[in-house]
């Protein structure tokens, strides 16, 4: 199968909230999506964009997306995090993951960071497997902490 990876366009947005919904199921929290088409276009095309996103396109449609920002680590300095690689189930298997994989760190290389990182669900052997083949050092004895919008108003109903 023939396809390009290529910058996304703020036109691309619904098809990239299709691929977001996409992964949302198969996480297993299909109704957790609360983002946007009018959200990725105001977030990622605005005057200081929060993200920046490149597609995989096949046969005229969006078949993959790789999301990224950059962020601050006080050990290395600047880093550049995937938020979510995602490939349309039908067209995984041809190569889109690994060459829209290989953009973000080429993006990552551009921006002079000193890190790429980005997490994994420790069930999802397949996509463990995948990033390690690429080199990756996935981080098992790490857990991710976050505090969601409620967690938030909680934290500060209490302070």
């Amino acid at each position: 199968m023939e396809f390009t990876i290529r910058s996304a366009n703020k036109t691309d947005m619904p098809q990239v909230l299709e691929l977001i919904n996409e992964l949302a199921v198969y996480e297993k929290e299909p109704d957790a999506v609360e983002i946007t088409v009018n959200d990725l276009e105001n977030y990622g095309f605005g005057n200081q964009p929060s993200f920046h996103c490149f597609v995989a396109e096949a046969e005229k449609n969006i078949a993959g997306i790789a999301l990224v920002y950059t962020r601050f680590s006080t050990w290395k300095g600047k880093v550049l995090h995937l938020e979510d690689l995602i490939v349309k189930q039908d067209k995984r298997g041809y190569g889109l993951g690994g060459a829209l994989l290989d953009e973000v760190v080429k993006y990552g290389q551009k921006l002079n960071v000193k890190r790429v990182s980005w997490e994994v669900l420790d069930w999802n052997e397949p996509a463990i497997d995948f990033y390690e083949k690429k080199g990756a050092n996935v981080m098992r004895d790490w857990d991710v902490v976050h505090l969601d919008e409620q967690a938030i108003k909680n934290y500060i109903s209490k302070l």
